[in-house]
């Protein structure tokens, strides 16, 4: 049974920086597209990037553009997310997927990691 574990969240001020990992176990990594989703307090589980199984296209919502990016390594069963001028609306419980192809549509995404908080203060 596959499982992801999230790592790297935290308390950062308005403009830092964080990064995000995901290692995955119990699936064969390099064949799924991964997706991070985050849950804000009182919101629904909101697409924030994907990435394909080859890690030739990415895709970002409009509001992270130009400040995160995804990123993987096959070799390690890993997915990242580097966060970068963080905002404090940034703030949620940050999720990685794992899925036969990647879309924005979490019901679509097989496996999901347990998350981990992000916290931006202003």
């Amino acid at each position: 049974q596959g499982q992801l574990v999230e790592s790297g969240g935290g308390l950062v001020m308005a403009g830092g920086s964080l990064r995000l990992s995901c290692a995955a176990s119990g699936l064969s990594f390099s064949r799924y597209g991964m997706g991070w989703f985050r849950r804000a307090p009182g919101k629904e589980r909101d697409f924030v990037a994907a990435i394909i199984w080859s890690g030739g296209s990415t895709y970002y919502e409009d509001s992270v553009k130009g400040r995160f990016t995804i990123s993987r390594d096959n070799a390690k069963n890993t997915v990242y997310l580097q966060m970068n001028s963080l905002k404090p609306e940034d703030t949620a419980i940050y999720y990685c997927a794992a899925g036969l192809g990647v879309t924005t549509t979490p019901a679509l995404y097989m496996y999901w990691g347990q998350g981990t908080q992000v916290t931006v203060s202003s």
